[in-house]
């Protein structure tokens, strides 16, 4: 099959609404090997970003070719939430968005399309396991546990 026939013919994904299908299921059709080099660069400028967000300094930062900068602004907006599960939907949001640069306008079907929906797809896998219930659970389990040995 065909990069263009394939990427046509993926289950429509939106960020927010849950996985259209696992993993598996699209490394069946598409290969294991979908991610290119160049999204090594753009998650390598996210993640510098988030250890400067986190304070982390310098030291921490690797070098990544490209203008980092928006990337940079978007992640220290993100971290200015207080909300830890917003900030986390936000940072989703910009990884997101920033899997977006790796479909070029000249072909949107072609092996660029094929890997940004594959970043997109990680995403919304992570994000159909976030359970709000089950985090405000454990977190008063414990919570509980503390105040017991206190």
């Amino acid at each position: 099959m065909t990069t263009d026939y394939i990427v046509a013919s993926l289950p429509r994904l939106a960020f927010g609404e849950g996985a259209p299908m696992s993993w598996e299921a699209f490394a069946a059709v598409a290969g294991e090997d979908a991610i290119p080099a160049r999204w090594t660069d753009l998650e390598t400028q996210l993640r510098n970003a988030m250890a400067q967000a986190r304070g982390g300094g310098e030291k921490h930062l690797r070098a990544a070719e490209g203008c980092d900068l928006y990337w940079r602004n978007r992640v220290t907006a993100a971290f200015q939430e207080k909300d830890a599960l917003k900030r986390d939907e936000l940072l989703d949001r910009v990884w997101w968005d920033a899997a977006g640069e790796l479909t070029p306008s000249s072909s949107p079907l072609g092996k660029g399309a094929l890997a940004t929906y594959a970043v997109r797809l990680k995403i919304a896998l992570k994000r159909s396991r976030i359970d709000r219930e089950a985090g405000n659970a454990a977190f008063d389990q414990l919570a509980a546990e503390t105040k017991i040995q206190l």
